[in-house]
Order: structure tokens, then sequence, then C-alpha cells
């Protein structure tokens, strides 16, 4: 190769490499400059204000103070010492609903430990339901000034068949199970199908639509062995809770099953919609 070609070599390298310190340079010169932030709008400004106010926000005070006093009072309380001390948490705006739990020593696979009833409150619950109820055409006026929404017979059936659900509890009676046993695969995965045990299938009809329309309330195990029920309500007095709570526990007590071995009722725990709960004693 010639001295001239050499150098003509060179001088292409020379200036190749000077242009790619001078792209360079500029990149970096680019990546150094600051962005520029995008514009929010004022929807996006306050969304991301709220977003980074929940962020910080810790347990409310009032969810504070009442786990605080529910650590300090841990333990088994006679009923009317737990009413006292679940009325004592800090109340919220809206009247909150009182639910008992109460975890039985039964075996939930044997038929025969099985419980399931219904029960009216010495002084209600605080909630009326909606009723309906299977009955021959003569009884329909009846049944819905004893407080149903609903009665009838074929033409019941067919409206809930057609997905209409707009009711708490269902109640028949004895001649119209052959309505409502075509509703099994229906009422049955809802927990409204009637029943005996639950008093929901019975010859005096209006006297059922009347108790439950006024609150009485249904009681069945879970699969774990506990029962749930609604004992009222905040705003009732201590006396009303305590005397609900009571004439539960009572019937919960003398419907054990006789094949039950040992500790019958273990734990029973009384809580407000948003309040830490509270174990009665039961022993």
């Amino acid at each position: 190769m010639s001295e001239e070609q050499n150098n003509t070599n060179e001088d292409t390298a020379e200036a190749a490499g000077t242009e790619n310190v001078v792209v360079e340079e500029t990149t970096s010169e680019e990546s150094a400059a600051p962005k520029e932030a995008p514009v929010l709008s004022e929807e996006a400004k306050s969304w991301k204000a709220r977003l980074r106010r929940r962020r910080r926000r810790t347990r409310s005070s009032r969810k504070r103070s009442n786990r605080e006093l529910a650590i300090n009072n841990v333990g088994p309380h006679g009923p009317s010492d737990a009413v006292k001390l679940l009325k004592s948490f800090k109340q919220t705006t809206f009247d909150q609903t009182v639910e008992c739990c109460v975890h039985l020593g039964i075996d939930p696979r044997q038929a025969d430990q099985q419980l399931r009833g219904a029960v009216t409150m010495p002084h209600g619950t605080g909630k009326a339901a909606r009723v309906v109820c299977f009955c021959t055409d003569d009884k329909i006026d009846a049944m819905k000034a004893a407080g149903a929404v609903e009665a009838g017979g074929d033409d019941l059936g067919k409206k809930i068949k057609d997905g209409w659900f707009d009711f708490d509890v269902a109640i028949a009676s004895p001649d119209m199970m052959r309505v409502v046993g075509q509703l099994g695969r229906v009422l049955g995965p809802k927990g409204l199908m009637p029943s005996p045990k639950a008093g929901t299938v019975t010859p005096d009809i209006e006297t059922a639509v009347a108790e439950f329309a006024a609150g009485k309330a249904e009681y069945r195990n879970d699969d774990g062995g506990n029962l749930h029920i609604v004992i009222g309500r905040m705003g009732f007095s201590e006396e009303q809770l305590s005397d609900n709570l009571q004439h539960f526990i009572t019937l919960v007590d003398n419907a054990r099953p006789a094949s039950v071995k040992g500790i019958y009722m273990k734990k029973c725990v009384i809580s407000g919609t948003m309040t830490p709960g509270v174990e009665v004693a039961v022993s």
C-alpha cells in the first residue's frame, strides 16, 4: 500500500473519531439537561394528593382507642358486663348491628349434631325481614295483611324461577311443598329453602309470617361448628341486649344434641359491626 493511501486512511479515521466525540458530547448534554415536568390537570393533582394522604393515614383514633380498651379487658365476662363493655367502645355515626357468635363442640359432619332453628328475641333484633309465603289463593290477602311482601302458589313459584329474590325468608304450608320442591335448586344455594326445622314449613303460616316479619331470626351452624345470630343494635339499652344475649345462650344450651361429648359451648363472643369482639362467659 502506498504512502498516500496510508495518509488518507489515517485522515478518515481521525475524522470518524471526531464525529463520534461530537455525537457523544451532544448526547451527554441532552441527557444532562433537566426534563420538563408533565403538566397535570387539577383533577390529577387532587387525586395524587388523596393518594398520598391515604398512604400516610394510620389507624383511626376510634379504632385505636377501641383496640386498647379491648386489650385491657381481655377474658370472659358475664353477659351483662360483656354488653356494658361493648357499649363503652367509641361509636360510629350509624347504628351498628350487634352479633353473637358461639363456637360449639359439635361435629358438623354428623346429622344428629347439627343445630338449626329460629328464635324470637325478647326485644327483637331491630330489623324487619321481607317475607314471602307459599299458600293457596284464598289465603293470599290474609298473608299480606300479616306482613308478607308477596304470597301465592304457582304464580309465586314461577316469579322466583324467573329470577326474583327480593325477600329474606320464605314460608310455606305443608300442602304447598309440591310447588316449593321444584325450587330446591334455586332457593337451596341461597339459604332460602323453607324447612320444618327452621319453622318455615308450618300449618300455622299466618303466625309464622307475623313472627318472621317482626324480626324472628333463623340460625344454623356452619362447617366449623359456629352459630352466628343478630341479637340487636347498638341503639338498644344494656338491659335489652343482655336479655337477648342471655335468651339465645339459654336456647343454644337447651338444644344440646344427645350425642355430643365433652365441652359443648366452647366460646361465645359478641361484637358490633365495627368494634372488637368481647368474650362472654358461658361455662
